[in-house]
């Protein structure tokens, strides 16, 4: 039997036959920082830059006189926020007035998109022959190119030769003549159904996704109980769902509220009825050639999706913990 002295502050000696340690190299553990690096790069580049940018453009006087030489705009300070907050001012009514619009769109859309998602989902949730040839026919509309679906649904509403009057007014006789509906009132209906068509193929393959999590016992026993299609529906279904619908209604929110292409795309300079704020916010930048303010337009629509955003989410975490 042999001791052995291990002076203080040495590494203890390894046994004999004793497993041996492997030192991690720095390299390795330095290895993910190095690979987030792009990604890092390419955040800064694509979001961060352009959003300090944008803070920076819209304290600034900066208008068509000064598009060659931006550093050579007067600072404005905070004075593009008030004109753009005062809602007594032609400027923050007409913002007011687009955001209310938008607002009306987004909750109209949002809802439509989950409603008709979730009835599709539902009904094709148990297996019968021609599932797979509805769900794809379903997705079509989510697969078209914008432009495309757009440009067509502009035809469709075209007020003479479009097919949308041609079947309510000369077939089905619901509407009294042929209404315009690029136009005045009617374009804030055409908007909504245009992006309910083009965004519940989206709620449709999400809560279909969330549906295959939802164990067929839990019906079964429910059937048992006497429950009823409601009643599943009620008690099995939308609860199971929660986690899916709070991401889903989070994400169409956001693509509702900042979508620009439908509207531009449908009506080019919307009417008043159908100004969704983003393209208010690029006529305030591009067509008058105030960058100043349409940058602080553009700053408090962010701020205002980010305290929406964080709020809805906090609830939801808060509903979650006391559930």
């Amino acid at each position: 039997m042999s001791d052995t002295i291990t002076a203080p502050g040495d590494a203890p000696a390894r046994a004999p036959g004793g497993p041996r340690r492997r030192r991690r190299r720095p390299t390795r553990n330095l290895l993910p920082y190095v690979l987030l690096v792009p990604a890092l790069i390419a955040e800064l580049a694509i979001h961060i830059i352009p959003m300090l940018v944008g803070v920076w453009m819209s304290l600034l006087h900066l208008t068509q006189f000064f598009i060659r030489n931006w550093t050579a705009a007067p600072y404005g300070g905070l004075t593009n926020y008030r004109v753009a907050m005062d809602t007594h001012g032609p400027v923050g009514k007409d913002l007011l007035h687009s955001f209310l619009i938008t607002a009306a769109v987004t909750v109209l859309v949002v809802a439509g998109a989950w409603v008709f998602g979730l009835a599709a989902a539902v009904f094709l949730q148990k297996p019968f022959r021609g599932r797979a040839t509805l769900r794809t026919l379903f997705l079509v509309p989510y697969a078209l190119p914008v432009f495309t679906a757009v440009i067509t649904w502009r035809f469709m509403f075209q007020r003479d030769s479009g097919m949308v009057n041609n079947v309510l007014s000369d077939e089905l006789h619901l509407v009294h003549g042929h209404p315009f509906w690029l136009l005045g009132g009617n374009s804030f209906a055409a908007l909504v159904i245009i992006n309910i068509w083009r965004l519940w193929p989206f709620a449709f393959l999400t809560l279909t996704a969330g549906l295959q999590s939802v164990p067929g016992d839990l019906y079964e026993a429910a059937a048992i109980d006497g429950a009823g299609f409601v009643r599943k529906l009620r008690s099995v279904t939308l609860p199971l769902l929660r986690p899916v619908n709070r991401v889903l209604l989070l994400v169409l929110f956001l693509w509702t509220f900042n979508d620009f292409n439908t509207a531009y795309i449908l009506f080019n300079q919307p009417p008043a009825n159908a100004d969704m704020i983003s393209i208010h916010i690029y006529n305030a930048s591009f067509i008058t050639w105030n960058f100043g303010l349409g940058s602080a337009m553009s700053v408090l629509l962010l701020a205002v999706l980010l305290v929406v955003t964080l709020v809805y989410l906090g609830t939801g975490r808060l509903r979650s913990r006391h559930a």
